[in-house]
């Protein structure tokens, strides 16, 4: 049986990233990394998914297209689909489980389904995308292969944060109701807090928007919490602008981060103290997956890219 990419992976001593960016952006790599990649694969017998199959149509389904971690997603899997010259077909659910539900139905229909942060229950999902070769991105679907962002390791380190600046009170601005990121997110807050003796306020689910954040403002504000980590980026900006509008501050009188580091958040005023995701590293990865999916040669294990805080203008010690 051929050699998968996880396989050339483990013998080359690198991340399964690091191999697939040596098929599909060789040019990111230092030399001597790509080198040994490449003798991995021909020790190994193995073809990069785009040399062994011919030009396929590839169905992504994204919750909402306007939001910025997914236009980001979306580039970095277009980019690698056009190395094989792949089709690439979009669905938007727009946040709507009716039409997450009829766009899995037609998106079963073309040669691959990219399914990134589905909503619908598991079994849902599944019974609908069939026996269409299928990758499932930000979130994990039991016997689907799957590409997870870190939820733990950066929303940790968000909470040690803001523990050694002082911040004995934090609240969490959740995101989507059904979002599987957002429970990630949340337990790992919640768990951290615990470990570092802080009093935790979850606040109820809103719009992954700056509107959502908005809306959660007041709340926020009403929970006497000293600094919010919030569901991603747009979600933080959405509330340092509703809570200014109260009259808190941001850093002076609530610390504030995000999740997701998109561009908008070092380019506003404070810069925002957000936890990196690798998004495009999983679309170009989820990408290589499908395509060995089709060709029955993919891994059926989760793939946990790493997340990190990025500490930036938006958190501060809390206000004596």
């Amino acid at each position: 049986m051929a050699a998968n990419l996880t396989e050339v992976a483990k013998h080359a001593g690198v991340s399964i990233a690091t191999a697939s960016r040596a098929f599909g952006e060789p040019d990111r790599l230092a030399p001597a990394t790509l080198d040994r990649v490449r003798r991995a694969a021909v020790e190994l017998g193995y073809a990069a998914p785009q040399a062994s199959i011919g030009t396929r149509t590839i169905a992504v389904i994204v919750p909402d297209a306007a939001n910025p971690v997914y236009a980001t997603l979306l580039k970095a899997i277009q980019a690698q689909a056009w190395h094989g010259r792949h089709r690439i077909v979009l669905f938007d659910a727009d946040e709507d489980l009716r039409r997450e539900r009829e766009s899995i139905e037609l998106a079963a229909r073309t040669d691959g389904v990219l399914l990134c942060s589905p909503r619908l229950p598991e079994r849902e999902v599944l019974a609908l995308v069939g026996d269409t070769p299928h990758v499932v991105v930000n979130r994990v679907l039991d016997g689907a292969v799957c590409v997870v962002m870190d939820a733990e390791r950066g929303p940790v380190q968000a909470v040690e944060h803001l523990s050694a600046l002082g911040h004995s009170h934090i609240a969490y601005a959740s995101g989507p109701h059904g979002s599987w990121a957002d429970e990630q997110r949340a337990g790992a807050v919640e768990r951290a807090c615990e470990r570092f003796g802080i009093r935790l306020s979850r606040l109820s689910h809103n719009a992954a928007s700056i509107q959502g954040g908005r809306a959660a403002s007041a709340a926020a504000v009403a929970t006497g919490a000293t600094a919010v980590i919030a569901y991603n980026d747009l979600v933080a900006l959405g509330l340092e602008a509703g809570m200014a509008e109260l009259g808190r501050a941001c850093p002076d009188d609530v610390s504030i981060v995000g999740i997701d580091d998109i561009d908008l958040a070092g380019a506003v005023t404070p810069s925002l103290t957000t936890v990196r995701m690798p998004i495009a590293r999983s679309g170009a990865l989820a990408v290589d997956l499908l395509l060995q999916s089709m060709t029955g040669s993919a891994p059926i294990a989760d793939t946990v890219l790493p997340s990190e805080l990025i500490v930036r203008g938006s958190t501060a010690p809390p206000a004596v």
